[in-house]
């Protein structure tokens, strides 16, 4: 599914248009964004948790060279399952 598609979902279910449906999302995505930005976790019961981790510098290999290289300190984002999501799948 893509985002357009989503959006096309959000918009039949909840009975509004498409526009107020992109906006809600795109009001979401931006809210959870900024949350993680600051090192703060996202959390929606049932669904799953997004949260932040940070990624030492490491040494990697070019695969197509095998020379080493230098992989720069980096922020990941997690996200865990939650148990009703989890449950759904399976």
């Amino acid at each position: 599914m893509n985002k357009s598609e989503l959006i096309s979902q959000i918009a039949g279910d909840a009975g509004i248009t498409k526009a107020q449906a992109q906006t809600a999302l795109n009001s979401f995505l931006d809210a959870s964004s900024g949350a993680l930005k600051k090192g703060e976790k996202v959390i929606l019961v049932g669904f799953g948790t997004f949260s932040v981790s940070r990624r030492a510098a490491r040494t990697g290999r070019n695969p197509q060279t095998g020379k080493e290289i230098q992989i720069k300190a980096k922020n990941v984002v997690k996200f865990k399952a939650g148990s009703e999501l989890s449950g759904k799948v399976n």
